[in-house]
């Protein structure tokens, strides 16, 4: 499952109903499932068979399922009440506002960062103003960055450069508000320039703000380079986020090869108290299959 269907997933569904839910007023429910100890964060679908198409709702069915967090790929391209009205939503529930993307015409981009052209450059740093808007309705303080694809006409170190010049632009843009973007490395093309945790460390420290660390996708990691927990400890001091997906498959964990239970434990042993982005999908459909996905939770979250 690629990152543009999650940015459009049940967003059609969800846009103008969002905002006559009849969950939007409701405060928080008595019967409320046990928290998780960390902030998994559900996105827009992952339980729309049990609440419906309206995010709004979904979020209230994931808090009450013991979920605290949400993230919205797509949050740029709804409208601004819409996440006026997703932010009032999450902070009636004291729930945490994950990643949203940075939209630069959006996935897959074609066009790259790395090429060092002034047209990608002025509307990339113009993105990164516009999510600052964004962000303040949805109480967000995390944003994806993809620098995009290779520019093969430049030598990987020329593109490096490109990309660590317009990254200090863009941090300058998120540093007075104490916002963050994070780097994701992805292993859905080769073309992709960003692929591996050694090189977004690399891309973070020339950086060197805290508004440029690493979002650390362990499903990607996993496809890209393995060996999780010694790569996540490799590069701690820039991660300031991470997303799951068991591999293979990108569903919820326990369906694949990855050791969840224990990957979970050794970041909350690490003291990560920040989100963990749940961008995969469900293994089995209809409501069932929600079901499924809140009992594997419980299980890899049982440390």
């Amino acid at each position: 499952m690629q990152r543009r269907s999650f940015i459009h997933q049940g967003m059609a569904a969800s846009g103008s109903a969002l905002l006559a839910s009849p969950l939007f007023a409701a405060t928080k429910h008595t019967n409320a499932a046990q928290p998780f100890q960390m902030s998994y964060a559900i996105h827009d679908g992952m339980f729309k068979n049990s609440a419906g198409n309206n995010f709004l709702d979904q979020i209230q069915f994931a808090y009450d399922s013991g979920f605290r967090a949400i993230e919205d790929n797509g949050m740029m391209d709804r409208s601004a009440d819409e996440q006026k009205k997703i932010g009032d939503k999450l902070a009636s529930l004291g729930m945490r506002m994950g990643v949203f993307v940075v939209s630069f015409d959006h996935w897959p981009v074609q066009t790259s960062l790395t090429s060092g052209k002034q047209e990608w450059r002025d509307k990339f740093l113009q993105y990164c103003k516009d999510a600052v808007e964004v962000a303040k309705r949805c109480n967000a303080k995390w944003m994806t960055v993809v620098p995009g694809n290779y520019e093969h006409s430049l030598s990987e170190e020329y593109q490096t450069v490109n990309v660590i010049d317009i990254l200090r632009k863009a941090a300058a843009i998120f540093e007075p508000h104490d916002l963050v973007m994070v780097l994701e490395p992805l292993s859905d093309t080769p073309e992709l320039f960003l692929r591996h945790s050694d090189q977004a460390f690399m891309v973070c420290q020339a950086v060197s703000s805290p508004s440029c660390k690493i979002l650390f996708d362990m499903y990607h990691m996993q496809r890209n380079e393995g060996n999780i927990m010694n790569n996540i400890d490799r590069a701690w001091d820039q991660i300031a986020y991470f997303q799951i997906g068991d591999n293979p498959g990108r569903k919820e964990p326990g369906t694949g090869e990855m050791n969840y239970k224990n990957i979970f434990k050794h970041i909350r042993d690490k003291g990560y108290k920040g989100v963990l982005g749940m961008e995969h999908g469900n293994s089995i459909g209809g409501k069932e299959g929600e079901q499924v996905l809140i009992k594997a939770y419980r299980e890899a979250d049982s440390f």
